[in-house]
């Protein structure tokens, strides 16, 4: 879960498109990431930060002990340039 604070809220604005395929979407290891933002793993519930094109963690570098699907979902879109 990612986590603000009363002073950083106000830099968190809530969509007004959560139809937008990116919000729905779950993205498999080494998929190149199509929005830059926080992602969960629908698995184990880490978080991690990725960058729009880049991929995301390849299946070696984030296992599960007890084998659950990889998948990642969009949870926070940050705008970088």
């Amino acid at each position: 879960m990612a986590f603000v604070t009363r002073e950083t809220a106000r830099f968190i604005t809530e969509t007004d498109k959560p139809g937008n395929t990116h919000w729905n979407t779950l993205y498999e290891p080494a998929d190149r990431v199509p929005v830059s933002g926080i992602y969960r793993c629908e698995g184990c519930g880490d978080e991690i930060t990725s960058n729009a094109g880049d991929p995301f963690p390849p299946q070696n570098r984030h296992q599960h002990q007890n084998r659950s699907a990889i998948l990642w979902r969009l949870i926070v879109r940050t705008r970088t340039s």
